[in-house]
């Protein structure tokens, strides 16, 4: 019987195997749910959702509409015993990987590709982003910083005034980069030179 966390090690071996420079981020709040990987490619954010033997589908529907929500393509990664029918319980464009242990340990294959996703929300994607990410983002398009304006008010500039072509690469871009060591720090800095501006 493979559990979760038989099987998350070995995932990111076969996942960076398959598809190169990728990075991964665990369990990321998203809407109600939590995605239990996200995959950063170079232009596009996939979405992960782990079924081990261990689990069943009872929140599944749920989760499928969040990731729906959030990421350009998504895969559900499932154990041998849904393997079989675990197709039946994701929409068309969702990817399917199967894992069973083979001579003691996990084997991947991926059974179908993932499709892209129709149902993204730009807007929940780019909240995925830290408010200095944001920054870097409006900096690079050569937009105002809109200090005194909140995350929603910037997310909704930037989609007016930057092609999602250009978007794709730029939110890879910042998720690449995130420095979890150092974020606490940018964001302390961010918040005080916006009180500063305030305060002038």
């Amino acid at each position: 019987m493979l559990y979760d966390k038989d099987i998350r090690e070995p995932l990111f071996d076969f996942l960076e195997e398959s598809y190169g420079k990728i990075r991964i981020i665990e369990e990321k709040q998203m809407g109600r749910s939590r995605a239990d990987v996200v995959m950063v490619l170079p232009e596009a954010l996939c979405g992960l959702e782990i079924k081990s033997d261990a689990d069943t589908y009872a929140r599944l529907g749920r989760q499928v509409r969040d990731y729906d929500q959030y990421f350009d393509y998504n895969y559900i990664v499932a154990g041998t015993k849904h393997a079989h029918h675990v197709e039946e319980h994701v929409p068309d464009w969702w990817g399917v990987i199967t894992v069973e242990l083979e001579e003691g340990r996990p084997d991947f294959y991926l059974l179908r590709e993932a499709g892209e996703n129709p149902n993204i929300n730009w807007k929940r994607k780019m909240g995925l982003l830290w408010r200095p990410e944001l920054v870097h983002i409006q900096e690079r398009n050569q937009l105002p910083r809109y200090r005194q304006k909140g995350k929603d008010f910037v997310i909704d500039k930037i989609l007016q005034k930057v092609p999602k072509e250009q978007l794709y690469r730029q939110i890879s871009d910042e998720l690449f980069e995130r420095d979890y060591t150092k974020i606490e720090e940018d964001i302390r800095a961010y918040k005080k030179e916006a009180l500063l501006k305030q305060l002038q």
